[in-house]
């Protein structure tokens, strides 16, 4: 018997693709939440759902099993105890509803598009340029990506489409030129902290304009609200305010990120050298180059609005839209064939694991959790009778950290925004609402620094495997508290100067 068990033990551990101890931890938490008595203001459904949704992540940081499949588990779990729903069909109708997100597609498309760089060798070539310009040491193509990120930003509306559409490739081009590989073992030579430095320079310009990320039209409207019209960021204004504390946190990120995660190459003396061989062996661009580039020169245009903006409004097209154009003109002109499409395999495990996550904010919003927990926050801070300087601290810190329970910025905006916003305008001096709206400005970019689902740009890099979670969560957390120190310091002192308090 003590023979037969012990085999079963060791083939349980051997075949069944879980780790026993986290997922027995993940498992107590779960029991744990929904042991406890539903707080008062929500439903037990709500309750339950806010129990599912911090299991899955307390199971995601634990690696209980890889990702995709606890995504799975998650959406298996929603449909099953119904807490969306009074049916088993309304509830995996809700559970597959983010399937449906062009967000989602539009990172599993930027994925597939990003696959054509190294297929056509436009990347190595794009990479190798940047090495012969910037490639004596690895902080210095840090910054070069950084300065790439900047320059497209104010044309980009889309900071997956930027982030992740056209520099992550450039990116994981140049680590592939210094064999810097997952695959290989070899993320760590220059890699991770190429990588690192790729994901976190998109919320800073995502911060410094107007029209650098989807949400923040929607923050310059509740500003506006809050304001009752007295303060209107223009596209000039935000740019303006931004510029200065958001040029001192591209300028320190590279350099923090070098700190917390060092390249394994940190000199690279004979790398210029050698690109520019390499470049020379390369030649002149090939047929496929030519079309991957003019495919990206489209892409470019039609993100950056551009058609719109010479012929009128009904020209526009969402961002998703003109990712499936560019997707459709590499298939048709074989610059990438639909195999390449199907063994994408990082593209479709995103699909999977983001979708989830996103299906599990959005509905913590439709089932009031977050209208909740908004309303509670008002009443601890009122009835803690703190200055109106901590308050606004408080207000600005809970806005951005909350973020761990949301997939998208535009949700977190949509949600929680307005409702903070509110509740400053009801507490804080009037004299001082200003640099603390432009805080919550700063913050609704900052906020994507924190989690590898934080924003769409998010997935795309964590799943190309140079970075590990920890290290991820890690970062982000630093470098989320860095930057708005930043712009709570250097910040509000530009604002004082431009006179706005």
């Amino acid at each position: 018997m003590y023979k037969t068990i012990s085999e079963m033990l060791r083939h349980f551990k051997e075949a069944v693709p879980f780790r026993l101890v986290p997922a027995v931890i993940s498992t107590v938490v779960l029991i744990t939440l929904l042991l406890l008595p539903t707080p008062d203001g929500l439903t037990p459904k709500a309750w339950s759902l806010v129990a599912i949704f911090l299991t899955t992540i307390v199971a995601i940081i634990l690696k209980v099993m890889p990702i995709g499949v606890m995504a799975m588990m998650a959406i298996v779990i929603v449909s099953l105890s119904q807490v969306t729903s009074t049916s088993s069909k309304g509830a995996i109708t809700d559970a597959l509803s983010s399937f449906s997100n062009p967000l989602i597609w539009l990172i599993v498309v930027a994925i597939l598009i990003s696959r054509g760089l190294k297929k056509t060798g436009l990347g190595s070539r794009i990479g190798l340029m940047f090495i012969a310009l910037l490639g004596k040491r690895t902080i210095g193509i840090g910054y070069g990506l950084s300065i790439c990120e900047l320059v497209l930003a104010p044309f980009t509306p889309s900071n997956t489409a930027r982030g992740g559409g056209i520099v992550h490739p450039i990116m994981k081009s140049i680590a592939n030129a210094f064999d810097s590989d997952p695959a290989k073992g070899t993320q760590g030579k220059v890699g991770t902290y190429l990588a690192l430095v790729n994901y976190h320079a998109n919320p800073i310009t995502s911060a410094m304009f107007l029209t650098a990320t989807a949400p923040n039209p929607l923050v310059v409207d509740y500003v506006a609200k809050v304001s009752n019209q007295s303060f209107h960021l223009s596209w000039t204004t935000w740019a303006l305010c931004m510029l200065l504390p958001g040029l001192v946190c591209l300028l320190v990120m590279p350099l923090i990120i070098y700190w917390l995660s060092p390249p394994e190459l940190k000199a690279t003396p004979n790398a210029v050298d050698y690109a520019k061989k390499e470049l020379a062996q390369m030649g002149p661009l090939s047929p496929s180059e030519k079309v991957m580039l003019g495919t990206f020169g489209l892409l470019l245009v039609l993100w950056a609005n551009v058609p719109a903006m010479l012929f009128g409004h009904a020209f526009s097209l969402d961002p998703t839209v003109v990712a499936f154009v560019g997707l459709f003109v590499l298939i048709i002109t074989g610059t990438i064939d639909w195999d390449d499409v199907l063994s994408e395999k990082s593209a479709w495990d995103t699909l999977v694991w983001f979708g989830a996550l996103v299906m599990m904010a959005e509905q913590l919003n439709k089932t009031g959790v977050i209208a909740w927990f908004s309303a509670g926050m008002k009443g601890a801070i009122v009835s803690s009778g703190m200055d109106w300087l901590p308050i606004a601290a408080v207000l600005v810190l809970v806005f951005v950290f909350s973020h761990y329970f949301f997939a998208s910025t535009t949700a977190h905006i949509s949600a929680m925004l307005l409702a903070f916003l509110t509740v400053g305008a009801q507490l804080i001096p009037p004299e001082y609402m200003v640099p603390f709206m432009l805080m919550m400005t700063a913050g609704s970019a900052i906020m994507m620094t924190l989690t590898h689902y934080a924003t769409g740009t998010s997935p795309i890099i964590f799943g190309s495997g140079f970075v590990t979670m920890g290290a991820w969560w890690r970062v982000g957390f630093v470098m989320c508290l860095v930057e708005l120190l930043i712009f709570a310091v250097v910040g509000t002192g530009w604002w004082k100067v431009l006179g706005y308090w």
